[in-house]
């Protein structure tokens, strides 16, 4: 199979995921002999919100949207424009994948074989309804994908390199299990928005995507703020009110209450509008329903502090910080280069191990 063949199998994927990019699905074009899987995907998306109560059918419909509009033929040809794909020698790669957020384990399922080797994957029970059917539609698509994608719920046996993904705990398991092989093991990471004090309560509102999205349980979530010391907190939030809804899951409202209940019991300064709490703390990984914050006094200083913690730190969202940082509102909306703990997947796959 050449790569111009696995491009456009995923771009007909893509093209098929469109028909989900809100609500009231539609069908547009359904390929030969895949018009089935269109009502076979409205029952997967109801099943991965059934499974997981943390997926909600926006937050669903909201991740299939973004790789709807990834994979375009030409997205996929730019992205993998500047690697020598064609000369890789297939490879046996297994993939551990999160479940924190929908179909979290799609660009490394992706990349796997877009680069030509046989993908090996073992998902979280959180998140394991969606990529195997989509794995089926690949498969109609372009039948040779057969021999390239396996699914398994066991230990890993007969695998070239591994990539996975998991807490700092889980690491070192992954660390000791799969240290014998190439690898890319993934920890714990988080996102920080630096503000300044000057944002506009339009540049807030949508800063507010950035941390309710899933409800902050992604790593591209932003779970704290870095802020001048004298800043003021009535802007920011009076510009939250509008996601006060989030407040409707029941999940979500328990873990406000219960963590608001330990810090009040731990005599913890909080700053709280109903719905999200402010605690300020020098950590980067909050509980869901709060934020950290920390002041800073200087641009020098506040740099210095986000270089030294890089490797905790995702993304970094800021109006103009730096030329690397994402803009209020994006960080959900990454591209096919925008690699995770920014380790570029596509380097190491065409690796010749």
């Amino acid at each position: 199979m050449l790569l111009n063949d696995r491009i456009k199998a995923f771009s007909i994927l893509g093209e098929f995921l469109n028909q989900f990019k809100n609500t009231d699905f539609e069908v547009i074009k359904p390929e030969s002999g895949t018009q089935d899987f269109f009502s076979e995907m409205t029952h997967k998306i109801n099943s991965a919100v059934h499974y997981n109560g943390w997926f909600t059918k926006e937050n669903v419909i909201f991740s299939i949207e973004q790789w709807s509009n990834a994979l375009t033929e030409k997205n996929l040809q730019d992205w993998i424009s500047s690697y020598t794909i064609e000369q890789v020698e297939p490879k046996v790669v297994g993939v551990v994948m999160a479940g924190n957020i929908p179909l979290v384990g799609f660009h490394d399922f992706l990349s796997v074989l877009i680069c030509g080797h046989h993908v090996l994957v073992k998902q979280s029970s959180n998140d394991n309804q969606l990529l195997p059917f989509l794995a089926s539609y690949l498969i109609t698509i372009e039948p040779r994908f057969k021999n390239y994608i396996t699914f398994t719920t066991e230990k890993f046996k007969d695998f070239d390199a591994v990539i996975a993904t998991g807490s700092n705990n889980t690491a070192r398991y992954f660390e000791y299990y799969f240290g014998k092989v190439p690898n890319i093991i993934r920890k714990n990471r988080n996102s920080v928005a630096i503000l300044s004090g000057n944002e506009t309560k339009e540049q807030l509102e949508l800063l507010g995507k950035d941390i309710f999205r899933y409800y902050g349980l992604g790593c591209r979530n932003v779970s704290k703020l870095m802020v001048p010391k004298t800043y003021d907190f009535d802007l920011f939030f009076k510009s939250m009110y509008p996601y006060n809804t989030i407040m409707d899951s029941a999940k979500y409202a328990n873990n406000y209450d219960y963590n608001k209940a330990v810090y009040l019991m731990s005599n913890y300064k909080l700053l709280e509008n109903g719905f999200l709490m402010l605690k300020e703390d020098q950590s980067y990984s909050s509980p869901i329903a709060t934020l950290f914050y920390e002041t800073y006094e200087s641009i020098d200083e506040l740099n210095q502090k986000l270089i030294g913690d890089k490797d905790k730190i995702q993304c970094t969202v800021s109006d103009d910080f730096s030329k690397s940082s994402v803009k209020f509102g994006n960080t959900q909306n990454p591209t096919l280069s925008d690699y995770a703990d920014d380790i570029d997947t596509i380097e190491f796959l065409t690796k010749n191990w």
